[in-house]
């Protein structure tokens, strides 16, 4: 299997007004290869989400290198990295960040301000009605179930075919039936290749490969 995401020790420090610093990261190093599922736990600032923006290119660190399908992301330039994010890597939240003002289908298409093609549209109607919303489709989220909202966030993190997807918290919002529905096609989604990196306060979701960061450092476990 390809390497798609390599950490390799990797800080992050806070500074903050008037206070002491916060190192929430400290040296963490962490691989993931196609087809892979890994989960990173912990609880509230433990650094998780550092973690995720900082492998997805959104968050420079002190130190450390963060590669994706081979590519140094903080070699590039500003450009240069939203465009390569847009095509290679799709982000799931738990505030699912959608735009209020934009229907679904203008939601799932947002990612394509970055990078785009002919087919765009034709790639968010299929998404759309592969998650089951075509009767929502030109609705605004404020008029959409919480699960459904997770739903459109899941069908535009997938719009250009990313090779990795990243999910901060996705299921901290919603109810058993709609958590299952998203750690399963997270499932699904590396199964066919892709590759998944999790992270989640809840150490019950089952991986490939499940990790404990706390206070910045990372531990693999056991997944027996």
């Amino acid at each position: 299997m390809s390497v798609v995401l390599n950490i390799s020790n990797l800080s992050k420090i806070y500074q903050r007004r008037g206070g002491h610093p916060v190192a929430a990261l400290k040296g963490v190093s962490l691989e993931l290869e196609a087809g892979q599922f890994k989960v990173v736990h912990g609880p509230s600032g433990s650094g998780k989400s550092t973690l995720l923006l900082g492998a997805g290119g959104l968050l420079r660190p002190q130190s450390g290198t963060v590669t994706v399908a081979a590519e140094d992301v903080y070699a590039l330039s500003s450009d240069a990295r939203a465009a390569f994010r847009a095509r290679n890597i799709g982000y799931v939240f738990q505030q699912f960040h959608l735009i209020p003002y934009l229907s679904v289908l203008e939601n799932v298409l947002a990612p394509s301000l970055a990078f785009s093609n002919g087919q765009v549209r034709q790639r968010a109607e299929e998404l759309v009605a592969s998650f089951g919303l075509s009767s929502r489709i030109g609705h605004p989220p404020s008029e959409l179930s919480t699960g459904e909202r997770q739903r459109v966030a899941l069908a535009r993190a997938l719009l250009h075919r990313p090779r990795l997807l990243l999910a901060d918290e996705p299921t901290g919002n919603l109810d058993e039936t709609n958590a299952a529905f998203v750690i399963g096609y997270l499932r699904q989604f590396a199964k066919d290749g892709g590759a998944v990196l999790l992270v989640t306060h809840d150490s019950s979701v089952e991986a490939d490969e499940k990790y404990c960061l706390a206070d910045g450092v990372l531990i693999e476990q056991s997944t027996d």
